[in-house]
């Protein structure tokens, strides 16, 4: 599975919705309804599912798809 489609599926089932409601460039607050509990739950299941662990200060870069993926890429490479 290609990080992106994992990426939005941890966000459909965080957010109980339907990853057919995730575009690929959706802003996770702003489009999808998270809040901030939510956006830390994400991180903390992105590190478990990815096996990495992001910083608390790159919380701020959970914003969109995007950059969640390229963040995830980032630390998987380390």
């Amino acid at each position: 599975m290609k990080t992106i489609d994992k990426v939005k599926q941890i966000i459909a089932e965080q957010l109980c919705i339907s990853t057919d409601d995730i575009s690929d460039t959706a802003n996770v607050v702003e489009d999808l309804g998270a809040d901030s509990l939510d956006i830390v739950e994400m991180l903390m299941t992105f590190e478990d599912e990815f096996n990495v662990s992001i910083p608390d200060e790159q919380l701020k870069q959970l914003s969109d798809i995007p950059s969640i993926v390229n963040l995830i890429e980032q630390y998987t490479k380390k």
